[in-house]
């Protein structure tokens, strides 16, 4: 037996039945096929599953999709323009070399994006220190730190 919850997803609304202990990541990837959040730890140490609820970036594989009821989720599918027009974070993985076998990506980004609006970029060591939550296993972060620095310049400058 399920709960039929209501919420937006990258600017949709979305009403799915859901059993109680469905998290938001088996949500977003089994109920609406975004696969563009990953499932990495299941205990919220990696930042693969990393989504805005409500402009905040919050691990999805640590809530339940319940406590997104009424509430608006973007995932990284949600952050490239309608056209394919790459977001300017995005964008600036690409230009830098921010990844390289992309299984990080996704939450890195949704990471970036969120230090950007909703705390700004100081210098080099704050975005480390913002990232940390984040674990890449293939690089040595150097590209992606500046990935989001050249990120965070061009989001502000749009």
């Amino acid at each position: 037996m399920g709960t039929a919850i209501t919420l937006e997803v990258n600017g949709k609304s979305v009403t799915r039945e859901v059993a109680p202990q469905t998290l938001l990541v088996e949500f977003i990837r089994e109920h609406l096929r975004l696969t563009g959040t990953h499932v990495g730890c299941d205990t919220a140490q990696c930042g693969a599953c990393t989504v805005h609820l409500d402009g905040v970036a919050v691990k999805s594989c640590n809530m339940l999709a319940t406590q997104a009821r009424g509430r608006s989720v973007t995932t990284i599918e949600g952050l490239a323009a309608a056209d394919g027009t790459l977001h300017p974070m995005q964008a600036a993985f690409k230009a830098c070399h921010g990844l390289q076998c992309g299984f990080c990506t996704p939450g890195m980004v949704m990471s970036a994006v969120d230090l950007v609006q909703n705390h700004g970029i100081r210098d080099e060591a704050q975005v480390r220190e913002a990232l940390e939550g984040n674990i890449c296993r293939c690089t040595g972060y150097h590209n992606i730190v500046k990935a989001v620095i050249q990120g965070g310049a061009a989001m502000k400058a749009a």
